[in-house]
Parts: C-alpha cells; structure tokens; sequence
C-alpha cells in the first residue's frame, strides 16, 4: 500500500488550485509527489504541474475536512476557497461584482486546463478533472454562463449526482430554463437529453461529459 503523503507534501497538496489543480511547490515536494502518482508534470512548457484524480482526492478527505454535507459543495463560504454553486446550499457566497470574477477566473482556469491536458490542445470538451468532478464541472459551467442557480429564496438550477458513470442531473424550475441549461453544458462540451422521472413527473436534464 502506498505510503501516506508527508506533511509538507499535505500542505501542496492543499495549496493546489482548487479548479486546475495547479501545484506550487520545491522540485523536490513536487517530484516526490509525481512519484507517488499523486501529481504529473505537464509535457509542454512551463511544466506545470497538476494534481491527478488520486492527488484530488487527498485534498478532498483531508483530516481537518470536514464531513461532505448532504448537497453537494467544494467548500464552505468562509474558507475563501472557491466553491461552484450547485444550487440549493443553505449557505451561499453573495451575488456581485467580486462572485463574477471569481466565477470568470475559475472557468478561463478550467478552459487552461483543458488545454494543456488534451493532446490535441482543445478546450470545446471536458478535461480529466471535469470526469472526476462531475457536479462541480456542470454547475461552473452553468453559472460562468450567467444561469441563476437555486437558493436564497430565488428558484434557479441544481446540479446533482447521479448512480449513473459519468452523468449528472440538472432541474431547473421551468422548461424554458432547462432548454437554456442544456443549451449551455452542450456548447461546453457536454452531451445533455431531457427525461422525466417516473414518480414525480419532474423533467430534468442527464448531462455527460462529451469524449469527442
């Protein structure tokens, strides 16, 4: 079994970006890392390197994490790490200026990745990250496109999980939203139908990551 992270790795680990991935580190921290298949260095310069899937989740059970809430979230709002509106958290940072260019910061960031992460250089289809980061990708792709999500007293979009591999769940509170919503993860490089759930006859979108 591989060994647990050390501390200072611990600590790049959790500095990483929390959209990219992106770690700061000594060559040695970040080769340790690479060794322990916990990061890889990208081929094309500058050399970045990035968390993997297994790195993520490090991060993401992380001994002073706290247990993952009902609804799904990356953080809580007061630990000033960006967090994806999924819609419907029972505490949610404030709409303006500053959420704006958080959220556009966070979705060039996640464009970058997709960028130096696909062979081909190509940002029109998700990325890695985005597969093991299901929910989170589809909600920053609804909301840097200007979608209201819910909560707050105001009805808008949720991004939920699914049983299914690879596939999330968007309601929206009328057709009309939930066309724009489909629309949205579409030109985002998602494959989004439209479906109806047997018992409450709600319509929801099922959206997955396109691969081509």
């Amino acid at each position: 079994m591989t060994r647990p992270p050390t501390a200072a790795q611990r600590r790049v680990i959790e500095a990483a970006d929390p959209v990219t991935g992106r770690l700061r580190g000594t060559e040695a921290q970040l080769a340790a890392l690479v060794k322990r298949g916990l990061a890889f260095r990208h081929p094309r310069p500058p050399h970045d390197h990035f968390l993997t899937p297994a790195g993520h989740r490090i991060r993401e059970v992380a001994p002073e994490a706290a247990e993952e809430p009902a609804v799904p979230q990356e953080s809580a709002p007061s630990t000033g790490v960006f967090a994806a509106r999924v819609g419907g958290e029972e505490e949610a940072p404030p709409p303006g200026p500053a959420r704006l260019r958080e959220v556009h910061s966070a979705w060039q960031g996640l464009l970058e990745l997709r960028r130096m992460t696909h062979p081909d250089g190509a940002v029109d289809r998700p990325c890695g990250w985005e597969r093991t980061h299901l929910v989170r990708a589809a909600a920053l792709a609804l909301e840097a496109a200007g979608h209201r999500p819910a909560g707050g007293g105001a009805d808008g979009y949720r991004v939920r999980a699914t049983p299914q591999p690879e596939a999330v769940a968007v309601y929206a509170p009328d057709a009309e939203t939930l066309a724009a919503c489909a629309a949205t993860l579409e030109r985002a490089g998602w494959q989004a139908g439209e479906y109806t759930e047997p018992r409450t006859r709600a319509r929801y979108l099922l959206a997955s990551p396109r691969r081509a």
